[in-house]
C-alpha cells in the first residue's frame, strides 16, 4: 500500500464514520415515526443538502472500498500491484456510478 493509498483509506474511514452514524439515526427516526418510503422521499426530493451529504457519503466508501479490494487481490489472490490497482479503480468506478444514479433517484427524480 502507497502512503496516499494508506492516507485516503485512513481519511474516507474518517469521513465516513459521522456520515455512517448520522444516516442510521436519521433510519431509525423515520421508522419509529412510522415514514413510508413514500413519505421519505418526498421528503428527500429536491434538497440538494441530502443530495450532497449521500454524494460524499458515496464519494468516501468508493474510494475506502476500492483501496480495499486492491489490499484483498494483492493478498488472497496474489495479483500484481497493477492488476489489483486496475481491479480497484474499476470497482470504485462502479460504486460511484451505481451510488451517482442512487442519489439523483433518491433526490432528484
Amino acid at each position: 500500500m502507497t502512503p496516499l493509498s494508506y492516507l485516503l483509506q485512513r481519511g474516507t474511514a474518517m469521513i465516513m464514520v459521522p456520515l455512517i452514524v448520522t444516516h442510521l439515526i436519521v433510519i431509525v427516526m423515520a421508522v419509529q415515526g412510522g415514514l413510508s418510503a413514500e413519505e421519505i422521499l418526498g421528503r428527500t426530493r429536491g434538497s440538494a443538502a441530502w443530495a450532497g451529504f449521500y454524494a460524499l457519503f458515496v464519494l468516501a466508501a468508493a474510494v475506502h472500498a476500492g483501496i480495499g479490494l486492491q489490499t484483498i487481490a494483492r493478498e488472497w489472490f496474489s495479483l500484481s500491484d497493477r492488476a489489483a490497482a486496475i481491479a480497484g479503480h474499476l470497482f470504485m468506478l462502479a460504486l460511484i456510478g451505481l451510488g451517482a444514479r442512487a442519489v439523483y433517484a433518491v433526490v432528484w427524480a
